[in-house]
Formats: C-alpha cells, structure tokens, sequence
C-alpha cells in the first residue's frame, strides 16, 4: 500500500523481529551487509558497510527482508513484472492525467524547491505540469507561486539554450550554472565517493549534476523535481528505434526499468543526496509506471511513415492547442542524453584527461587486475582505479 519512495528497517521491541524494506523502483539507495559473527546490516551507502562486513551487496528493490523468514521476499508485484506484451489500446488523456497526478502528488512540501530543466521533452514537462498546479498546493501558500528552475551546462551548451527558452515560455526563475571541463574533473573522485559505482555513463552524468546540487543547496532550495524514468519507460533512447517488434521493445522497455537503480536513479539520488538536496522523480510514480508500462508498446515504437518519433506517446498527450504545455518545437525536441546536453566537449575533455592517466601497459594488464567487469578503454580504467582505491573491498565491485 506504501506510495512514494523509501528504504527502511522496522524493529519490533516484543519479539525482537526486524523487517527492511526498499521502494519500487529503487530511488532510495539502499545495502544489506553480513558480518563475520553472523549480524545483518543495513545502510543506505556502501561505505557504512565496508568495513564491518565480509560481504555486502545491493538490497533489491520492491522487496523486503525479515529476520524472521531471515531472507528476501518482493512486495512490489506489478502486472508488467511478468514482462507479457499488454494490449490496452493508448489514451493521451489518461496518460496526461497519470502524469499530471504524479507531478502534483510530489509538491506535497515543507521546503522551499524548484525543478530541474535541461530543455528537453521530460524536465520540461515536469516544468510545465509544476508551474501550472503550483497556485493549488499548500506550499504556494507558504513559499509563494513563483517556480525556480535549474540548469547546468559547458558555456554555450545545448541545455543552456534550451532551458533558457523554455523556462521564458513558463515563466521561471531562471539560475543557469556553468561549469568547465577541469571543474568537473576536479570532481570526479568525490563523485565516485559518493556515487559509489565505477559505471562510466553514471559518472558522466553525475559530474554536472553533483556541481549544480551544490549550488541549487546553497540558494536554499532544499528539494528538487527532475525527469528521470521516462526514457526506460517509454523506450526514448535512440537505440530503441532499431526494435525488430513490439514483443522486443516491450522486454527492453521491462529490462531497462528493473535496472534504474542502479544507474540513473542511483545518479540523481546520490549527486543530490551528497550536498543534503532531495530529488522527486514523477515519472517513476506508481501509477504512473502502471498506465505507462500496460499500454500497448506497438504505440511508444519509432515510425517515420506515421511521424512518431521517440516517446511520441508523452508529446501527443501534451499537445494542447487550445491550452499549450509548451510550445511545438520544444514538445517535439529529439531527445540529448543528459551528458551530451551539458556539452559535448564535456566527453571529449574526459576521454582526452584519462588517455593521460592510463598508459597502453596499464590497459594490457587490465583483466589480470580487474578479472570482474574489465575496464575496456582508459576512461573506465581511470574511474575504476578511483573506486578500487575507495572501495578496496572485494564483494565493492560486485555491489
């Protein structure tokens, strides 16, 4: 029945039973641990566990463990779960309203918060949909009906520009935060310290938006709406035009959400939560993922005969004539992976500072080194000596 996102542990004084529990899609981190006298830990980073336990991994999402049953049991048991292609034909209302409803459902706030606008389709929408219901909630009362929105890129970066229209057409206050390639290089060791992974398009991504948290907490915002969900979703990467059917594309769409909390929600989550600001993700909303993942995927497929291009489900349903979201253009904007958006010489300044670091020996030694997971070119090699050095605890890389 628990809606929203959460990790904890319940103890019951009376029999002396435990229960821990993470939520659906794994926005909150969570990790279970089992120490050499035959305790159980829980932490929400890895590095609490450490170095008290001789092993330690991942604490699955959507489940629970008890002590009592001293094992796993999964709580969140969804139609789509299964993975069986759903038919129900797609309605733009309904999917507008799922959405909308999420958005709303996540302005319920003490704090003062604003939201995360890169440009493209998803944090524009959530832009959209906040600025829109803003004036009905309990904090316009308290913190006024003005929306403050975000950006962070390169100088002259494709998210800038985009942001800046869009948070124009809405109607933001706009904080634009640029960053340069060495700042962001600078930070690569504590954004491995917190994000605790070695993945290399998480610590991409991370970098810019680890830099732009410490600033949004600086202002006083406390808490932040971002678009993170919907591309696994919806299937909006650009891969996913090459789907042979709907069949495929529907086990992608499956395979891509199971994974989230181990990538982009561990990313948003963890860059955020290390300068104590909290991210909302509404597409990852319950129902939300209920409506988006039981419509027939035959309707989220690329196809240029009928002009559909990616996550053309979610544009369609937010393309209202007579009272618009956002202008055409911006609606139907191809989609930028977030670390491409900030800049694309951001990569180029990666590869070129890591091809530094790693000598051609270093990479010849690479599988006799890093036998699990082999780094396969410099940038990997680097973030993974990084982790290693952190982390030096055998069952840390599995975890």
């Amino acid at each position: 029945m628990l809606d929203g996102v959460f990790a904890f542990v319940l103890y019951d004084t009376r029999n002396r039973t435990y229960m821990a529990a993470r939520d659906a899609i794994g926005v909150n981190p969570l990790y279970i641990g089992w120490g050499g006298d035959g305790s159980v830990w829980f932490a929400s980073e890895m590095k609490a566990l450490n170095e008290d336990c001789v092993r330690f991994e991942l604490f699955p999402p959507g489940h629970l463990y008890s002590s009592a049953a001293a094992g796993f049991r999964r709580w969140y048991n969804p139609a789509w779960f299964l993975e069986q292609v759903p038919s129900t034909p797609y309605d733009p209302l309904v999917l507008r309203a799922a959405f909308e409803k999420a958005v709303v459902k996540r302005l319920m706030t003490d704090v003062p918060f604003g939201v995360l606008l890169s440009g493209g389709l998803d944090s524009s929408l959530v832009a959209s949909v906040t600025k829109r219901h803003l004036v009905e909630t309990e904090a316009a009362k308290k913190f006024g009906t003005e929306l403050h929105s975000f950006v962070v890129g390169l100088e002259g970066s494709p998210d800038l520009k985009a942001a800046r229209e869009v948070a124009d057409y809405l109607g933001t206050i706009h904080h634009e935060f640029h960053f340069t390639v060495q700042d962001g290089i600078d930070a690569i060791e504590e954004v491995i310290y917190h994000d605790e992974t070695y993945d290399v398009t998480t610590i991409r991504a991370s970098t810019p938006m680890f830099l732009m948290a410490r600033k949004i907490k600086s202002l006083g915002v406390k808490m932040v709406l971002s678009g993170e969900g919907s591309d696994e979703l919806l299937g909006g990467y650009l891969y996913f035009h090459f789907a042979p059917n709907k069949e495929e594309f529907h086990k992608e769409t499956c395979r891509k959400v199971k994974a989230l909390h181990q990538y982009d929600c561990l990313r948003a989550n963890k860059a955020t939560s290390a300068w104590g600001l909290e991210v909302r993700v509404p597409f990852l909303d319950k129902e939300f993922i209920d409506v988006a993942m039981g419509m027939d995927p035959e309707w989220k497929m690329y196809d240029k005969s009928l002009g559909r291009i990616e996550k053309w489900v979610m544009r369609k349903a937010f393309d209202d004539e007579e009272h618009p979201y956002l202008p055409k253009h911006i609606l139907y904007r191809q989609k930028e992976q977030f670390s491409d958006g900030v800049g694309y010489s951001w990569i180029d300044g990666l590869k070129a500072f890591t091809e530094q670091q790693v000598t051609d020996e270093m990479m010849n030694n690479a599988a006799k080194l890093y036998p699990y997971n082999t780094p396969v070119n410099k940038e990997a090699y680097y973030y993974r000596m990084i982790f290693e050095r952190l982390f030096p605890q055998v069952t840390a890389g599995s975890a």
